[in-house]
């Protein structure tokens, strides 16, 4: 891993020379790989705004099941069909969807190999590989563990979802679901939070005498205070939120007996559990020697290119932010700075300068919304990320039934179109 960032640290300047004069002229190769909401949306603004790239995404399923909506399928208020999509849009867009799964990225040479033993060429590379769970990290919690006790925090095919949607299905009334939520950083900040909220809102129409038990290995978290008034409002007595200073850090699992333990030896007997363990960039950012001693990859703010791979732009969950959220809308937001920037540098271009947006908005109930907007700027240097003073703002706090209405249309008609945006 050492030797790979050293080769690659080493040929930077021949590595970014090289397609921007020798492409300049024709269709340059832009290879994609991830096909989540960074990668679908790097690969269909590449070829709506800079036709003249050749555009290929790798990815290895066959349709994308989405993280945002996931909890509206735990809670029966969305169907699996409606939260899954194929890549006939981006197809019909002149990008080649490549249905396999990449290995190894060789920066130096410009190569991505495949599982299936194909080769890929590229003058630009966008990576948008998501995050990996880091089992371990929690003693007891492994790939069998979380087919017992899901995670449900990797879309893939929707089978966690299915598995956490069928244990509360068959969970007796009066029973206790009980999460373990990590420390920062990891997918989707407020994403545990709503999930708590559309958990409790099955249980509160089927099966009202449950309680769940959030153990958190945090002190606060978004929008906890729009999220607690939903909870007193909508869910009184049914949710315990436990603090990290309340000893609510989970350290250890077992899933055979249903047993949340925390820090200070606490054990949490649950009759369903969701274990949300801390995560990092995906297996193949690792293995390719992308990222720090974090677990995620550091990239130049203003081009997303990794610090170790010049020519590499890693986009959406995998990268170190600084205080942007991994969101789906973040990931959507940089992915096209990211294509824009390795367009401009394959033609010997300045870098535009751009901001980057994150609007994120929760379901505490069916008909309850919230949400939170933030803009964000890099610096001249490329080092470091800031909010836009003044940009950003949350939903107002208070008894404003047609707010929450209206916020929840909002998360509608949002995931509608940035859905449509990404997938066609």
């Amino acid at each position: 891993m050492t030797a790979l960032r050293r080769r690659a640290l080493l040929s930077a300047a021949a590595a970014l020379s090289v397609p921007a004069l020798a492409r300049a002229q024709g269709a340059a190769r832009l290879l994609v790989i991830g096909g989540g909401f960074g990668g679908a949306s790097a690969a269909g603004f590449a070829r709506r705004n800079h036709p003249w790239l050749d555009v290929a995404l790798v990815e290895p399923q066959p349709r994308f099941v989405t993280c945002p909506y996931a909890n509206l399928v735990l809670a029966g208020e969305r169907r699996m069909e409606e939260i899954t999509h194929g890549y006939d849009g981006l197809r019909a867009r002149g990008v080649r969807v490549i249905q396999d799964r990449a290995e190894e990225i060789d920066p130096v040479a410009r190569r991505v190999r495949l599982r299936g033993g194909e080769t890929l060429s590229y003058d630009r590379l966008i990576l948008s590989p998501g995050i990996a769970i880091r089992f371990g990290a929690l003693e007891g919690y492994d790939e069998a563990a979380s087919r017992v006790m899901p995670h449900a925090w990797i879309a893939g095919d929707g089978a966690q979802t299915r598995l956490l949607r069928r244990q509360l299905e068959a969970m007796p009334d009066g029973g206790v679901v009980g999460l373990a939520i990590p420390a920062n950083p990891f997918r989707c900040p407020p994403g545990p939070y709503e999930r708590i909220s559309l958990i409790a809102h099955y249980l509160k129409r089927h099966k009202p005498r449950s309680k769940i038990l959030a153990l958190d290995a945090k002190d606060a978290f978004s929008k906890q205070a729009l999220f607690q008034d939903g909870w007193n409002a909508l869910y009184p007595g049914m949710i315990e939120w436990v603090p990290l200073a309340d000893d609510g850090r989970v350290v250890r699992v077992d899933a055979r007996e249903g047993v949340l333990e925390t820090e200070f030896g606490t054990r949490h007997r649950v009759d369903v559990g969701n274990v949300i363990p801390p995560q990092s960039a995906a297996r193949i950012a690792v293995a390719s020697g992308l990222t720090d001693a974090t677990g995620w990859v550091p990239v130049d703010t203003r081009t997303f290119e990794a610090r170790a791979a010049p020519g590499v732009h890693v986009v959406g969950d995998a990268n170190i932010p600084g205080p942007m959220p991994k969101s789906g809308f973040v990931a959507s937001s940089t992915a096209k700075q990211a294509v824009a920037s390795a367009a401009a540098l394959l033609r010997g271009e300045a870098v535009p300068e751009a901001p980057y947006f994150n609007t994120c908005y929760s379901h505490v109930g069916a008909d309850y919304g919230i949400s939170v907007v933030n803009v964000f700027r890099p610096n001249a240097e490329g080092t470091a990320i800031a909010e836009v003073p003044n940009s950003g703002g949350v939903s107002p706090r208070g008894d404003l039934p047609e707010q929450r209405r209206l916020e929840a249309r909002y998360a509608d008609d949002w995931y509608a179109s940035i859905t449509a945006d990404l997938f066609g």
